[in-house]
């Protein structure tokens, strides 16, 4: 009793303290209740010896949501240590609160202790022994762990409130990707919860070297960050730069991961994508083996890589899950598709305006006589199918899943039929802009393929104008930015440039696992190998 009898005497003390003078009044106590608490009123309201002060405070703070919900209680059998427990219904786990948290305080064999006697317990973590448990003497950290599916428990005459974990709200069940499907590979992808995605990366790499580092973003979002990377793999100089840009960021509320990637890349105002994102799990755990920084924002299933180079951009992990001849092939075939996903429509208009003569005889008289009849130079049909070709694939994104698909084909087909017919455009050009939009899809990365749909507009106005001189002005003008790019320090283009044949054989060929020993030397300057020499696989020359 007498641990119990000191608090309640130090509470009857502060309850004799004549008030302070006017201009001296304690933090917290001259806030207005009735106006938008600031984060730092909150840290400067403190956690009161005084249950009902208490309550009164969390009441102003939460008590107008619907889903709040106040239950006061006693604690021992003496009847004399009031508590309370403060939650929102929609956030906790009804079972884990009635079996885990209410249970042991009102548990009936406890009846017996004294209320100090349970404090102690309470106190010592062994009363709630099966749920996480912390104390927080500022509002701050109750608010916001109340906010999350916490629940908080104020004891009389204790000046911290507990912290129990009891999350409870629903989350999607773990889904296939639906961006970066693949025919080889699992078949889980990330969901809005982000401890689900950790336990998905968890499960991937059982190593005591994954680190896990959180932070919070977003004034009123609170938004919880995690940065991820693998401990002796990654640059001491990357993470410090990741955790360095996150930290500068200050707003209102990062509602999802492109938020971050606008305040973190290099250079904002370029089109191309600076950041790899992805949907997979063991995508990015083959990004942390190479010595990468993942970003996990929750209550969205993207997770953001850094750096991230033009290279990247145009690799699957099913590249890895297959044969690596077929990978290299394939990896070509993108290249391919990105350069005529690039400049198809703009080669185009050059050669039919400016440079007929390149064309073959039989070639040049068949685009003549498909081009006859139509009443616009070729930069207009152009521009006239382009723009029409990405309104149908924008309205095929944001119309029903059970009906986008009908719309697209329906709308494509429709419209270029009458288009022909009505001698707006050359079948020639349906041709040209359907093989354009189909290079595009090969793209793995949406980020990348959207950049390339965007520049490929003022590439067709400088080929409309110079022809293929202007064509490839754009097209150095292009390639002078990406080499002037970099993310978090890598250049864009590596390892093409600076060239360097370790990461080639990972690029623009996909080498076998047993012939990759070492890392990529720019992002890991040190632990370089990966795998021991030699294992290389044969057909034995004895068995047995």
């Amino acid at each position: 009793m007498a641990f119990f009898q000191s608090l309640k005497n130090l509470g009857a003390a502060k309850k004799r303290k004549k008030p302070s003078p006017p201009g001296q009044d304690k933090p917290g106590e001259n806030i207005n209740p009735t106006q938008p608490y600031t984060r730092e009123e909150l840290i400067s309201l403190k956690v009161d010896h005084n249950l009902n002060r208490n309550l009164n405070h969390i009441n102003n703070l939460l008590g107008h949501n619907a889903d709040y919900v106040q239950r006061k209680f006693v604690l021992g059998h003496d009847q004399t240590l009031e508590a309370a427990i403060i939650f929102l219904d929609s956030m906790i786990d009804p079972a884990l609160l009635g079996g885990e948290i209410m249970k042991p305080l009102l548990e009936p064999r406890l009846k017996d202790s004294s209320g100090s006697e349970m404090l102690k317990l309470l106190t010592n973590g062994g009363l709630i022994s099966r749920a996480q448990m912390e104390t927080f003497n500022h509002f701050q950290g109750v608010v916001s762990n109340v906010l999350t599916g916490e629940v908080a428990l104020f004891v009389e005459g204790f000046a911290h409130c507990f912290i129990i974990s009891s999350k409870g709200y629903k989350s999607r069940s773990i889904p296939e990707p639906h961006y970066e499907n693949a025919v080889r590979g699992p078949r889980e992808a990330f969901v809005e919860n982000i401890s689900i995605n950790i336990s998905l990366l968890r499960k991937r790499l059982v190593t005591p070297n994954l680190v896990f580092e959180n932070i919070t973003l977003g004034k009123i979002s609170s938004t919880n960050i995690s940065i991820v990377y693998i401990k002796g793999l990654a640059s001491e100089g990357l993470i410090e730069e990741v955790r360095e840009r996150l930290r500068r960021i200050e707003t209102d509320a990062i509602l999802e991961s492109g938020y971050l990637e606008s305040f973190i890349v290099d250079n904002p105002r370029s089109p191309f994508p600076q950041l790899g994102n992805t949907e997979r799990p063991d995508r990015v755990a083959g990004d942390l083996l190479e010595g990468r920084v993942a970003i996990l924002t929750d209550t969205t299933p993207l997770v953001l890589i850094a750096p991230g180079e033009l290279m990247s951009f145009l690799q699957t992990s099913e590249d890895y899950y297959t044969k690596y001849q077929w990978s290299t092939f394939v990896r070509w075939l993108r290249f391919f598709s990105l350069f005529l996903a690039l400049t198809l429509p703009s080669l185009y208009i050059a050669i039919t305006t400016f440079h007929q003569e390149m064309l073959p005889t039989t070639l040049f008289v068949s685009v003549a006589a498909a081009r006859k009849g139509v009443p616009f130079p070729a930069v207009v049909e152009a521009l006239i199918m382009e723009v029409l070709f990405e309104t149908i694939r924008e309205a095929a994104i944001r119309l029903p899943a059970n009906i986008s698909n009908t719309i697209s084909i329906v709308g494509a087909l429709v419209l270029g039929q009458a288009a022909v017919q009505a001698n707006i455009v050359s079948p020639l050009m349906i041709i040209i802009v359907a093989a354009t939009g189909v290079a595009s899809f090969t793209i793995p990365q949406y980020s990348l393929s959207t950049a390339v749909r965007l520049i490929r507009f003022p590439l067709m106005l400088l080929s409309a104008v110079l022809g293929l001189f202007g064509l490839m002005v754009g097209l150095l003008a292009v390639l002078l930015h990406l080499c002037s790019l970099r993310s978090f320090g890598v250049p864009y283009l590596s390892p093409i440039a600076p060239f360097n044949w370790d990461g080639i054989k990972d690029t623009l060929l996909r080498s076998a696992h047993w012939s990759k020993v070492n890392r990529p030397q720019e992002l890991v300057q040190r632990n370089r190998q990966r795998m021991k020499e030699n294992l290389q696989p044969g057909t034995p020359d004895k068995l047995g």
